[in-house]
Parts: structure tokens; sequence; C-alpha cells
């Protein structure tokens, strides 16, 4: 026999139903709460009793929506009550792609996070969604990653450094630790300043204790962390940050989270690729000496970051300075070539 709940409790199972059952194009009247309430929550109750609780919802903050028509006597009957959720479908949607193309989030706790982002909109957003597959698991996966991630966090919050060791695969596909010169498993004491995302991965932006310079590690690499009761470097101590990290330049500088200076290149792209320029330095780039064909650019960037890139897109760019970087991409090229030529 199901147990009838507390009359205390309805205005959080109103406020439930809300949540499940509406949304801007999914309104409901008293009568269907009415109804929920009692074949889902063994709730009789007064329908007189819905209003007030709505109102008091509404009071405390809640975006609850409805319409008003008024009756005789100076008398109004409110309907088509609906919640407006914090996120809005096409928001939701964004975030679950961007997990689904994740390369190091393994697919089950993939799906269990789906699943809670579809509890953040009302019943109808999971048929919106019903098409949603995870992407096959072809990539070599960190099953600890959400623990490494949440003791880098804990660290960041108490400026603490971490420890952990570092990670990599031979063709066995198993990972294997880093070594030191005697053999034994090297241990990597950091300052952890920042986690961000580039080109799929998950990076921690940090400090090696023994350098004066900002370091990148692939957080889906890092294995056994602690975080210790060292206190972390002050990032304004670190070359380079010295009047904070301006992280959106700081990417922009570091396409492929290299470490190292930045410096200025420029280089001559086809104009059938300035929407590439655009996407991967953003509109930081200087163009200038625009020919019918090609134009010429200026970043300032990681010089071993722009040397793969410009490598990938070979066909259309060609630097121009530093010469450094020429006679390197040069060498590269050349390397190459007599591979092939093989």
């Amino acid at each position: 026999m199901d147990i009838k709940q507390p009359k205390k409790l309805l205005i959080i199972n109103i406020l439930n139903i809300l949540n499940k059952y509406t949304d801007e194009n999914h309104k409901i009247s008293q009568s269907q709460i009415l109804d929920i309430l009692n074949r889902e929550y063994n709730m009789n109750v007064n329908r007189k009793s819905i209003k007030p609780n709505i109102m008091d919802l509404i009071d405390a903050g809640f975006d609850i929506n409805y319409t008003e028509t008024q009756r005789g006597n100076n008398d109004s009957v409110l309907t088509d009550f609906y919640i407006n959720h914090t996120f809005t479908d096409e928001e939701l949607r964004l975030i679950i792609d961007s997990l689904l193309f994740s390369k190091y989030i393994p697919s089950g706790q993939c799906r269990e996070l789906i699943e809670k982002i579809s509890d953040l909109s009302s019943i109808y957003f999971r048929g919106r969604i019903k098409n949603v597959k995870n992407m096959p698991e072809r990539h070599i996966i960190n099953k600890e990653i959400f623990y490494t991630i949440s003791v880098i966090d804990e660290a960041i919050e108490k400026n603490l450094c971490v420890s952990f060791c570092y990670t990599y695969y031979n063709t066995d596909k198993k990972p294997q630790k880093k070594k030191n010169s005697n053999g034994e498993d090297k241990v990597y004491i950091v300052s952890p300043y920042q986690m961000v995302t580039a080109n799929g991965r998950y990076y921690l932006i940090a400090n090696s204790n023994n350098y004066d310079n900002i370091s990148y590690y692939r957080v889906d690499k890092i294995a056994e962390i602690t975080c210790t009761d060292m206190p972390a470097k002050p990032l304004n101590k670190i070359k380079g940050c010295e009047n904070g990290l301006d992280l959106p330049k700081h990417m922009a500088e570091h396409i492929y989270m290299f470490s190292g200076e930045s410096l200025s290149v420029i280089f001559k792209v086809k104009k059938s690729a300035v929407n590439q320029v655009l996407d991967w330095f953003g509109t930081e780039v200087v163009f200038y000496e625009e020919t019918e064909d090609e134009v010429t650019a200026k970043v300032v960037v990681n010089p071993n970051a722009m040397k793969y890139w410009a490598l990938q897109y070979a066909d259309y760019v060609r630097i121009i300075s530093p010469e450094s970087l020429v006679e390197n991409i040069k060498s590269t090229l050349k390397e190459a070539l007599d591979g092939y030529n093989k």
C-alpha cells in the first residue's frame, strides 16, 4: 500500500512537477497538477491549495509563469503554469555535444553525465536527444580522471602543490610511468594554476618547482596524484605571469600547449584559409598587404606551436619570419620528404 505523503511536502512536489513536466512550450493547469500529485505522489489535496503554494514559490524567487483570466465577482483563474529552466534546451544540447566529443571522458561516465544534464530540463527534452549516441571509445581512457580533477581543484583552492606520476604509452597500449635517471618512477611536484581544454584534451597549467616558467600536463596522463602540504609558488613569480594569467591571450599563443615564450610570427596565407587562421588565433591576428589570392598575417604565438600549425596547413601557409622558425620548418619538411623518397 502506498504511503501518503505529509502535506508539508506539497510545495516541494509542486515544484518537482513544474520542473519535470513544464517549459515554455508545455504548460500545465491546476487540474493536471492535482492529477499528477495523486498519481505520482499519492497526495489528495484541495484544488484551492495549488495557487497559494505556487505563489509562495514565485515569492521565493522561482521563475514560474502563468496566465490569469478574470471571472465575475472580481475573481480570477490561474492556468498555463510553466517554469523557466536555468538552461535552455539549446544550451543543454551544446553541453551534451561537448561531452560526446570529449577524448578524455569514459563512455560510461559520459552517459551518466548526460542523464544528469537531461534532468535539468523537462521530460520533453529527453525526446529531443533520443538520437544522441556516444562516439565509439577508440581513445585510451584514464578512468581516474574525475578523481584527478577533484584533487587539482582542491589544490588550486588551497594554494598547494600537487605531486603525481606522468604516463605514456607503448605499442602494447598500456600506460607506463615515466622514469628518472635512476630508473625509478619520476614524481612531479608542481604548483597548479588552471585547467583548460585545448584540441579536445584537458590540460593542467602549472609550474614545475625546478623551473620559473609555465608548463602543461595532460590531465588524462596524470596518475597517482596527491595534494601536498607544500605551498604553491605565487603566480606572479612565474616568468610571463607577473601581472597574472591572461587566459584567452595565453591560449591563443599556445594553440598546441607547448611550453616556452611567445614571439611575433609573420606568414603569408592563401585567402581561402583565412577562416582557419581566425579559428586558431582569434581576432588578435593582424592582416595586411592583401592581394587577390593571399594576405600577410602577424600573430604572437609559441614558435613550436606555430611550427606544427604551419605544417598542418602547409598547402596554404608560408612562414616569413623569424628566420629561425623558417629554417626549422624547412629542415622538418626535408626530413619528411627524404622519408617518403626512401
